[in-house]
């Protein structure tokens, strides 16, 4: 009997973490009477007087917000480091005790001065204003001398933990590279060290004409026929349910071409469709069960922008290739979400609907907003 991926149990390999995902097709269809989350409202208002991050707002440390208009980015009130000097070490009491001290900075992005506007909600001009605001606090805080690793990401609805419903984004900087981020590096590395010949013959390269692993991840997707794990491409940027994801509605999303400059210095035009690649993902999302879809989003590149001085030469972060990854907890509808518990935590990570079943549910989607559509019709 061979192998049925739609319907046998199996694993699949991250290459990018060198770990397996154990994927169970024929679970999708049992039974579920357990935790189902309250069904979301519609009419949460543009302005809330409560709102900590709305304009003119005051905030709990005193501060108040200015009367913004585009986007706004402040340090994190309750930032999760603090700033510059390192304290001194102590020595460990055993091998087995080991500790490292950090320090850093936090930012808060607030996308929009409208409280009832996400990214799914916000035309492609307004969601370059963001990426610009992204670009520049990466910049900002990548070229302070105790800054090793800038990590940007989004918590979205109040099932991923967000402490509030104004959309925004944080940004850590901190003094040492985090350790997801590193099994990326390590991961990368290694495949640009591999035999050529593994690597995708007609696939862009990296620097120095070795393999790239996301440069041939991205020709291996686009050039399937059948693009069975390919959600939404367009001229500059392409976003899968990766053959590995672990969340129900995963995506990966990137810039198939390697570059050695941090996404701070592609081009305008290529922001622009980064911008509507990212409304469309996340436009999909709401449309999948009509609601405010949570996730959480994270930005992978350079830890920090390559010195000016440095650019032509090689580093141990040149291998670093520009990617986002969305991962998002529901599973079934708006009020039932995946859990990672159990056989995940003891074992390794499991899913029940495969990546090409959920790539085809969002890829039949409509780039129109549920809530726009309803306005349109008069529903």
């Amino acid at each position: 009997m061979e192998l049925n991926a739609d319907i046998h149990p199996h694993r699949r390999f991250n290459p990018l973490l060198g770990e397996y995902v154990l994927v169970s097709p024929h679970r999708a269809k049992r039974p579920w009477l357990g935790q189902v989350e309250d069904p979301q409202k519609h009419d949460t208002p543009g302005y809330d007087p409560k709102c900590y991050l709305c304009p003119g707002n005051p905030r709990t440390s005193g501060h108040r917000n200015p009367d913004f208009a585009s986007v706004f980015a402040f340090p994190n009130d309750f930032a999760a480091v603090l700033p510059p000097p390192l304290p001194v070490l102590p020595s460990a009491p055993h091998p087995l005790l080991q500790i490292e001290p950090v320090v850093g900075a936090c930012d808060v992005v607030v996308f929009h001065p409208r409280h009832d506007l996400t990214l799914a909600r916000l035309g492609d001009v307004e969601i370059m204003n963001v990426i610009e605001g992204w670009c520049r606090i990466y910049i900002e805080r990548g070229h302070q001398p105790d800054i090793q690793h800038v990590q940007i990401f989004e918590n979205k609805g109040s099932i991923m933990g967000s402490s509030n419903p104004h959309p925004h984004c944080q940004v850590w900087s901190t003094s040492a590279v985090p350790t997801i981020v590193a099994k990326e590096f390590e991961s990368l590395s290694r495949y640009s060290l591999s035999d050529q010949s593994a690597s995708s013959l007609d696939a862009p390269k990296g620097p120095g004409g070795r393999p790239c692993l996301l440069c041939d991840y991205a020709h291996l997707e686009a050039s399937d026929s059948s693009a069975s794990r390919v959600v939404v491409k367009n001229n500059d940027w392409i976003a899968v349910v990766p053959w590995w994801a672990i969340w129900p509605y995963e995506i990966l999303c990137w810039f198939p071409v390697p570059t050695r400059l941090p996404w701070a210095d592609i081009w305008n035009t290529e922001k622009l469709s980064l911008a509507s690649i990212i409304s469309q993902i996340t436009i999909r999302y709401d449309n999948l069960f009509s609601c405010s879809f949570p996730y959480s989003m994270g930005i992978h590149q350079r830890p920090t922008p390559q010195k000016k001085d440095l650019k032509e030469e090689l580093d141990d972060h040149d291998v670093a290739h520009l990617h986002f990854h969305f991962e998002p907890p529901l599973l079934r509808s708006a009020t039932v979400k995946k859990f990672l518990v159990g056989y995940e935590l003891m074992a390794e990570p499991q899913r029940d609907l495969t990546p090409e079943q959920a790539a085809t549910r969002l890829a039949g989607c409509s780039n129109v907003h549920f809530m726009d559509a309803a306005v349109a019709t008069g529903d």
